[in-house]
């Protein structure tokens, strides 16, 4: 494969990290359906899954060795996730500390890196908050109208975030505000700043946490600041820049997602294969019939195109190149393998899809959001047609 300077970049046609993707199909083994089934209904966080996960090591697998964490590449950290996802279990509660702490890495100080990183590499920390989306404003991320004022050694945040997930259960979260308003610059990008905040200190201080009931257990919440005080220092990089570092991050998490559902593919597939062979109606099992086989095969078909741009995705990613598109690509195009399987799984198994034991309906659910989050499939047409087509701006 050759990117767009013409440097050969090697990308592989099976699965890579069989040793990973067996040790963490044996972790997911200790927490089945059942597991699963008893938090949803409580809506509480999977704090044994992902200890067990940070324990073996694997939610530290993108940060470098200097750093305390195993320095290997997306595809691994990609293994890891799609497994899991395979295997019934569900890595929203932990996929975020991989690719937030991203724009730490890259656009952070030596001194907040070596204060940090050590920390969430061994589970210390927990940075699982993503404080960017707010309610008047959605995807259109320019417009966002918290604001981080300085005040000497200070940044003082006004505003409200929403759909801010797992901001219970994490100690880090990296926020996105507005350090300079949207009529003084030049461009739409401008004026925004990333922090790292720094939630033990501010909960209470400033910072409010309401946490949001939905159609799915994904710990979310929405916040409330009110002259939340943090340092100057809790800054990352330079300020006014802050839009920029949190998009550097984002060609991890579509590809990081991607393998999610990549994970949700294979297991409605195998899942509706094995019932369709097992299930016997008018003397022959389901499977025999067309209108059950086809759906199947050609959600099988569309996992395994999904899985070739996965691979070309991560591929650029980890040699450096720009494959913003292709991380794109391939997040919607897994998304809605995923969300065909699902829904073709839902029909193989009848009535019982609905019944929770199953695990079908919960994992269904989960699915779907991948539709909408983190990006939904029109804002990447959007950008397919606006950046790689060149047709017209359309928002």
């Amino acid at each position: 494969m050759l990117d767009s300077d013409d440097t050969p970049i090697t990308m592989p046609l099976e699965q890579e990290w069989t040793e990973i993707r067996e040790s963490v199909a044996k972790i997911c083994e200790e927490y089945p359906n059942d597991y699963w089934m008893k938090l949803d209904a409580e809506s509480e966080y999977p704090t044994a899954f992902v200890n067990a996960l940070t324990e073996a090591g694997f939610l530290s697998s993108l940060i470098p060795e200097e750093y305390g964490g195993t320095g290997l590449p997306i595809s691994a950290a990609g293994a890891i996730l799609e497994t899991i996802h395979s295997s019934g279990c569900n890595a929203a509660a932990c996929h975020a500390q991989m690719y937030t702490m991203g724009t730490l890495l890259r656009h952070g100080s030596e001194e907040q890196k070596q204060k940090y990183l050590p920390g969430i590499a061994t589970g210390e920390l927990r940075m699982q908050a993503f404080g960017v989306t707010e309610p008047t404003t959605g995807s259109d991320t320019t417009q966002l109208k918290t604001r981080a004022d300085r005040d000497g050694d200070h940044y003082v945040i006004n505003g409200q975030k929403v759909w801010t997930s797992r901001a219970l259960q994490s100690d880090l979260m990296l926020l996105l505000a507005r350090t300079t308003p949207a009529d003084q610059v030049k461009r739409r990008s401008d004026g925004l700043s990333t922090f790292l905040v720094d939630m033990r200190e501010a909960k209470g201080n400033g910072m409010e946490i309401r946490k949001l009931d939905a159609a799915i257990n994904h710990n979310t919440t929405e916040i409330f600041y009110d002259n939340l005080r943090i340092p100057a220092d809790s800054l990352i990089g330079e300020e006014g820049r802050g839009f920029r570092y949190i998009l550097d991050g984002m060609n991890a998490e579509r590809i990081l997602i991607a393998h999610e559902s990549l994970g949700d593919a294979k297991y409605f597939i195998k899942r509706a294969t094995d019932y369709a062979n097992e299930r016997v109606v008018f003397g022959a099992p389901i499977g025999k019939n067309q209108g059950i086989q086809f759906p199947i095969a050609s959600s099988y078909a569309e996992m395994c195109a999904a899985e070739l741009m996965i691979q070309k995705a991560a591929a650029m990613f980890d040699a450096g190149r720009d494959c913003g598109p292709e991380a794109n690509m391939c997040k919607m195009l897994a998304a809605d393998a995923a969300w065909h399987a699902a829904e073709g799984c839902m029909q193989v198994f009848g009535g019982f899809a609905f019944a929770r034991e199953y695990g079908i309906e919960r994992k269904w659910r989960e699915t779907r959001l991948y539709q909408t989050a983190p990006i939904s499939t029109n804002m990447i047409l959007a950008y397919l047609g606006q950046h790689v087509l060149g047709m017209p701006r359309s928002y």
